[in-house]
């Protein structure tokens, strides 16, 4: 717990001056406490054995005093504490999606959705528990112990011994089970992730559910991870409830020790009545605390097991290292040099020796896993070169910062991505919302047409995954976002794959004026697609194979004129 104690320092130390009030609070709820057990001598002694009348007021009205004093350090302690919580869960939320934002496109190849969305929600919930309630809950209650022990042997010490010689008898249990719990909540947050990854495979790809009428079979594959889910965490249950009948029945040992041995004092005359109920009553309450501090520390091993998982994404370092130089200028030239890639032990490029200057287009052909969206991430970054080098403008594409980069590339990928905003907002996502830019774009996309039949036109709010859009009208949004970026590269993965002929030929013409002074990359199975580009790379196993215009490789390439045929 120490270590995760100081993962959270940096988080915690700027709340000086809350946790100041909090200790206010939790000082005035120990005093109470601890006055609530004194109290009880003048009680008994002064109220009912001395019958003094004046005690029938001062006890009432100090007994009331004490729950005041209580009632708003409690108050005080909960509210900014509550404060703190959450103030601090809703930093360290958005640090866990900045580093999963920033992270390389391999770890979110290789991590599940579900998996990340399960940590930025459930695992960040269970810290927020953990940062607004165990912490001072058990700052409190140990202090309550340390305040009432000490009233204890004020009391009587020879009385005290005999009564917490058995709070030794708590700490074996309470380790051996906060390991288990411990090992019992890893377990179950993975598990959790389980079921969100299955629910989000559920609603991402309901139509081919419907489609496949298979509606029976994902629900019995959630069912599996769901009861799964379930017997985890009753088996968390079944451990962590062993602790407060295990302490109960230690309480009960330490108060029966003190009842046999504190009534022999009052018998042989040593202790008042008062005296001893004081001292019981203190006794008692002291176990009250010692069991939630055992609760508490059970619970814990939850919210560290939660805190693991989550500074586990926290501290992964990119193997993509940002470089230092901004690419200001537009990029005029992207030269491969022997680049080769290698991914999971598998060569994906090798040998790639490619030149291309502004105002050319480029097309990307071959067979599924030749090579050619490998090509692609490189010049995003996604990937870097294992050998050989890619440059920018005669630079190392290296030497410049990811996002400058980035920002001189447009890019449609095969999969388009609509977003819960209006159309003019997906349009010129990231960017602001200019209407006269946003309508050139979306003429440039063959898309004027039927944005002005929606409803609200540009500004009719799309819906989760565009599905108040068709395929092919999704397509063209895409492509009205690339043009709105304005790049100086644009890519066009399979950016018409959903257009019918006549739709893809306005596109292109439409393109024409758009890209003549750009770098244009576009991969497609469609003849007609690529028939036109200034030069044509035939990718195969990860090499290029072949290269020309469409008219060379038709002349001398045995490879492209089946491929070609097989485009038509």
């Amino acid at each position: 717990m120490r270590a995760t104690l100081r993962r959270y320092w940096p988080y915690l130390r700027n709340y000086k001056f809350y946790y100041f009030l909090v200790f206010i609070g939790i000082v005035l709820t120990v005093s109470a406490t601890a006055a609530t057990a004194h109290i009880m001598q003048p009680l008994m002694d002064k109220m009912f054995i001395e019958r003094d009348k004046e005690m029938l007021l001062y006890i009432p009205l100090g007994l009331i005093g004490i729950y005041v004093v209580k009632s708003v350090g409690r108050y005080i302690q909960s509210v900014y504490m509550s404060y703190i919580g959450l103030h601090v869960i809703s930093l360290l939320r958005e640090r866990l999606l900045e580093k999963m934002l920033y992270l390389d496109m391999e770890f979110l190849y290789k991590n599940r959705s579900g998996d990340l969305i399960s940590r930025i929600t459930n695992d960040i919930t269970r810290i927020q528990y953990f940062v607004s309630n165990m912490l001072p809950e058990l700052f409190r209650e140990t202090l309550t112990v340390i305040a009432l022990v000490g009233y204890i042997i004020y009391l009587n010490p020879m009385l005290a011994f005999y009564s917490l010689i058995v709070l030794p008898l708590v700490i074996y249990p309470l380790i051996t089970i906060a390991k288990r719990l411990k090992k019992l909540s890893h377990r179950s947050q993975e598990t959790n992730a389980d079921v969100v990854t299955r629910l989000s495979e559920v609603f991402n790809n309901s139509e081919i559910i419907k489609a496949h009428a298979t509606e029976a079979f994902e629900l019995k594959r959630f069912s599996h991870e769901n009861w799964r889910f379930f017997n985890i965490n009753m088996k968390s249950v079944y451990t962590a409830e062993l602790v407060s009948p295990i302490l109960e029945i230690i309480a009960a040992t330490g108060l029966a020790a003190v009842i046999y041995m504190g009534g022999k004092e009052v018998y042989a005359g040593n202790m008042s009545v008062g005296e001893f109920t004081a001292f019981l009553t203190a006794v008692g309450l002291v176990f009250q605390p010692i069991r939630r501090i055992s609760s508490i520390y059970a619970k814990i091993q939850d919210a560290i097991a939660a805190s693991e998982r989550v500074f586990s994404i926290i501290d992964l370092e990119n193997h993509i290292v940002d470089g230092t130089q901004e690419l200001l200028d537009d990029i005029h030239t992207i030269t491969f040099h022997n680049v080769s890639l290698h991914y999971e032990g598998a060569v994906v490029l090798h040998d790639i020796n490619v030149t291309i200057t502004e105002g050319k287009t480029v097309a990307l052909v071959g067979d599924s896993g030749g090579g050619k969206s490998s090509f692609i991430n490189l010049i995003v970054r996604f990937y870097d070169p294992d050998s050989g080098s890619l440059t920018v403008n005669g630079h190392d594409i290296k030497s410049y910062t990811q996002h400058s980069l980035r920002e001189h590339i447009a890019m449609v990928s095969q999969r388009v991505y609509i977003f819960q905003d209006t159309l003019a907002a997906n349009v010129a996502y990231g960017h602001k919302v200019d209407e006269k830019r946003v309508m050139e774009a979306l003429q440039h996309a063959d898309a004027l047409d039927f944005v002005s039949k929606l409803p609200k036109g540009i500004n009719t709010p799309m819906e989760e995954f565009g599905t108040n859009l068709s395929g092919g009208q999704r397509q063209r949004i895409a492509i009205a976002r690339a043009i709105y970026k304005n790049a100086s590269v644009l890519i066009l993965d399979e950016a018409t794959s959903a257009l019918d002929n006549e739709s893809e030929k306005r596109i292109q013409q439409a393109l024409q004026s758009y890209t003549k002074d750009k770098i244009t990359i576009m991969i497609a199975h469609r003849l007609s697609t690529i028939e036109h580009a200034d030069e044509i790379l035939y990718f195969q196993r990860g090499e290029i194979i072949a290269r020309g215009s469409h008219r060379e490789l038709l002349e001398r390439s045995q490879e492209y004129r089946r491929l070609a045929g097989a485009m038509q």
